[in-house]
C-alpha cells in the first residue's frame, strides 16, 4: 500500500478552513497547499480572503504553496492547478512533511482526488462561440450524440459545464488522450459544515471586515494597474459587485446587500458540489462546527483514526 498521506480540509466560504488547516499543520508537521482558484493571484488579497496572518501560529509561520504564484489579470485553470499541486506535493513529501490541501474550490480538489484526465483537454474557442448560441436543451441533445464513454461523467448542472462536456467529447472523438501516471494518495478528507445561521453570520461579519480593510481600494488599484473590468468580474463575486459599485451602477448599501446574498448562495452551491463529490465516491468526514467549538481536536482524532485504520502509522 502506498504511503502517501494527504490531509484535505474543505468546506464552504467563511467556515474556518484556513485556521483549522494551520492548527493541524502546526501539530502534524505539515505544509499547506491552497486549493483556492483565486488566491494564486498577486494583489488580490482582501477579495480572495488570503488572510496570510492566519498562517502564523505561536510566532511560527506555517509554510504554504500555490498562493501569489500568478499575476493579477492572468488566467488559471484546473489543469494548471493539478500540475502545480503535484509539484508542491512532491516538494513537501521530500521533506517528510505532511501535505495539507485546504480550500473551497471543490472542482480543484475533486480533480486531484479522482485524477480527472479531461482537464488537460484544451479549450476550443471556435466551438464555444457556436455553442453559446444554442439553448440549454439543444446543448444537451447535442451532447447525447457523442459516445457514452466520453459523456458518462458529464456535469449537466450548468450551461458552462454542458458546453465543456461537448468540447471534451468533440476533442476525444478525434484525438487520443495520453495517460499520465500520478502518485496514489491515502487521502483523509475532512469537511467543515457550520450550521446555517452561523454560516450566514460568518459571511456577513467577514464581508464587513473586508470592506473595512479596503476591499474597494484593492479593486480600484487592480483596475488602475491594467486589469480589465471583464477579468475582474470573472474573478468572482467580491470583484464583480465592487466593480459595479465603482462604476456607479449601485450604491454602497445595495453593494452590501447584493454581495451578502450572492456569497450565501455561493456557499450553498459549494456544499452542493461537496455532496456531489460524495456521490462520486469521495468519503468526507464532516465536522458540524458551532460558534463555541474548536474543531481542531475532532479533526485530529479523525486524522489519527483514518490513518491508523489504513495501517500507515
Amino acid at each position: 500500500m502506498t504511503k502517501n498521506p494527504l490531509l484535505i480540509i474543505l468546506g464552504p466560504t467563511a467556515s474556518g478552513k484556513t485556521k483549522l488547516a494551520v492548527n493541524l499543520a502546526n501539530i502534524l508537521k505539515g505544509e499547506i497547499i491552497s486549493g483556492d482558484s483565486r488566491q494564486v493571484f498577486e494583489g488580490m488579497d482582501i477579495g480572495t480572503g488570503k488572510d496570510l496572518d492566519e498562517y502564523i501560529i505561536n510566532g511560527k509561520r506555517i509554510h504554504y504553496h500555490l498562493i501569489d504564484i500568478k499575476k493579477a489579470g492572468d488566467s488559471y485553470n484546473v489543469n494548471e492547478f493539478k500540475e502545480d499541486f503535484y509539484r508542491a506535493f512532491e516538494k513537501i513529501t521530500d521533506k517528510n512533511a505532511l501535505p495539507i490541501l485546504c480550500g473551497g474550490s471543490g472542482m480543484y480538489i475533486h480533480s486531484v482526488l479522482q485524477d480527472h484526465e479531461y482537464t488537460a483537454i484544451p479549450p476550443n474557442p471556435t466551438l464555444r462561440t457556436t455553442l453559446l448560441k444554442l439553448e440549454t436543451e439543444e446543448l444537451i441533445h447535442l451532447l447525447s450524440k457523442y459516445s457514452h464513454k466520453f459523456t458518462a461523467h458529464a456535469d449537466l448542472s450548468s450551461r458552462k459545464r454542458i458546453i465543456r462536456a461537448i468540447e471534451v467529447s468533440s476533442y476525444l472523438t478525434d484525438h487520443k488522450l495520453d495517460k499520465v501516471v500520478r502518485p496514489t494518495f491515502n487521502s483523509c478528507v475532512i469537511g467543515l459544515e457550520p450550521e446555517l445561521n452561523l454560516r450566514r453570520q460568518s459571511i456577513i461579519s467577514r464581508l464587513e471586515l473586508r470592506l473595512n480593510e479596503g476591499l474597494i481600494n484593492e479593486v480600484e488599484q487592480l483596475m488602475q494597474s491594467g486589469v480589465s473590468i471583464e477579468k475582474l468580474q470573472f474573478y468572482g463575486l467580491e470583484y464583480k459587485y465592487v466593480v459595479t459599485y465603482i462604476l456607479g451602477e449601485i450604491d454602497y448599501r445595495t453593494l452590501v446587500e447584493k454581495l451578502t446574498i450572492a456569497i450565501c448562495q455561493f456557499a450553498k452551491r459549494q456544499m452542493t458540489f461537496f455532496r456531489k463529490m460524495e456521490k462520486d465516491g469521495v468519503k468526507i468526514h464532516w465536522i458540524k462546527s458551532t460558534e463555541k467549538t474548536d474543531p481542531t481536536q475532532q479533526a485530529l482524532d479523525l486524522y489519527n483514526s483514518f490513518f491508523n485504520s489504513q495501517g500507515i502509522f
